[in-house]
């Protein structure tokens, strides 16, 4: 496919993070560009200066793993931004006639509905690349709350268009750019994915923010780490989340979100669970009467 726009912008990117003090070259007068240039970038990954200009403007086609490993090195690509590359390349050297083929509509299997939902005291879910949560036990409902009264539940599309999210995650910059980020590798793997390129272009359309995220081209994975949720019911807590890939179910990950005993953000799990049963027994309670 034709994917030279999105290499460029994504080596340029790379190019402008990179200090000559980093790459360990010295530096001479004065520098009109920020990060290194195109011939420093060059001798770094061992290549002649046109050869790396043909692809800094997009061109990949036919490009060889060693050619990719040496330019990945040369700006310092992590495993997530190396993992990028590759996705690029690949795009770049498939017919579109393979890569048309729309991605199968993903199903959660009834065995990791029943994993889930056995997590009684830790919020759960499973979600796709493009960041719908596609199935949530109860707890991870109540957690979500707000997220959850909007379809379909996508938490990207929470973040940058509803304005609860501020509160919801302190670190919002933080949590929308791993957002962002995750949209922008999965555009990659799935260059024609129509639901993802419905939910980018919306996005793009109505927030300033995203718009500003995505034109950085930074890329992440979520594996683990620690997030911070101001609750409407329960408040302040910061929770350990580890997402684990489904084995034979592409794109879909279950999230789990925890906290160690005896902390604070324990004790408000404890509160959530308490504030969630409540809202049940609400919510079935109005459902009587109104039969009545």
């Amino acid at each position: 496919m034709d994917n030279r726009a999105e290499v460029s912008a994504f080596l340029k990117s790379r190019r402008a993070k990179i200090t000559p003090e980093q790459a360990g070259m010295p530096v001479y007068g004065q520098r009109r560009v920020p990060g290194l240039r195109r011939g420093e970038v060059a001798m770094l990954a061992g290549m002649s200066v046109e050869y790396y200009t043909r692809l800094e403007r997009g061109n990949l086609t036919g490009v060889s793993d060693s050619v990719l490993d040496a330019l990945a090195q040369a700006l310092r690509l992590d495993d997530t931004e190396r993992d990028h590359l590759y996705a690029l390349a690949r795009a770049a050297n498939t017919s579109g006639a393979r890569v048309r083929r729309r991605p199968k509509k993903a199903i959660v299997r009834p065995s990791v509905l029943r994993i889930v939902e056995a997590l009684h005291d830790q919020p759960a879910y499973v979600r796709n690349n493009r960041m719908d949560i596609l199935a949530a036990n109860p707890l991870a409902r109540a957690l979500f709350s707000e997220v959850f009264e909007a379809e379909p539940v996508n938490t990207c599309r929470f973040v940058f268009l509803d304005p609860r999210a501020t509160r919801l995650f302190p670190d919002w910059e933080r949590v929308a750019r791993d957002g962002v980020g995750v949209l922008r590798v999965e555009a990659a793997n799935n260059p024609y994915d129509r639901e993802l390129s419905n939910l980018i272009g919306e996005l793009s359309t109505r927030s300033d923010a995203f718009r500003t995220m995505w034109g950085a081209h930074d890329v992440h994975v979520f594996t683990e780490g620690t997030k911070r949720f101001h609750h409407p019911a329960v408040g302040e807590m910061e929770l350990v989340h580890e997402s684990l890939a489904l084995p034979g179910e592409q794109g879909l990950s279950i999230t789990v979100y925890s906290a160690d005993p005896g902390t604070p953000a324990a004790d408000a799990l404890k509160l959530l669970a308490s504030w969630a049963a409540s809202q049940n027994r609400d919510a079935a309670t109005s459902e009587a009467d109104t039969e009545h």
